[in-house]
């Protein structure tokens, strides 16, 4: 199973943990991350999870995130392809940067596209090939 992890998710751990909801999609990431590197799941990276995480402000975090990267079994570049997707995505009201995180899972092929912004998943109706969900869905899903 192909996954692609928005941003967002790989950031959770070191966001404020006293709130409830944080914290469980903080333990749900960890778990999903474990499975990754035993090999139940394909983790795929694209260049604007490059570009995204180099715009971190903190570097250890940076740092820890982008050692994900040697995880992934395929690395999405930019092309007319991703680019024209994202573009689609644009007209269905989502941000520049979600689209083009979405446009990289789409033409990847990827099973799932977890993430924890809320814009994206009340958005998942008009996302087509792919399954939208957060991490906490994930788990309910799939490793249940």
């Amino acid at each position: 199973m192909r996954v692609y992890l928005y941003n967002c998710c790989f950031n959770r751990p070191y966001d404020d943990q006293s709130h409830l909801r944080i914290r469980i999609e903080s333990e749900a990431k960890m778990k999903i991350q474990e499975e990754i590197r035993n090999g139940a799941y394909r983790l795929i990276w694209s260049y604007i999870l490059d570009y995204e995480n180099s715009r971190n402000p903190f570097r250890e975090r940076r740092e820890q995130i982008y050692k994900w990267r040697e995880y992934a079994i395929e690395d999405i570049t930019e092309s007319r392809e991703v680019l024209d997707a994202a573009g689609m995505l644009q007209g269905y009201g989502m941000k520049k940067i979600d689209s083009l995180h979405i446009a990289c899972a789409i033409h990847a092929g990827v099973d799932y596209f977890l993430t924890t912004d809320d814009g994206i998943l009340k958005k998942a109706s008009f996302i087509n090939g792919i399954h939208v969900t957060d991490p906490i869905g994930f788990i309910k899903e799939v490793l249940e």
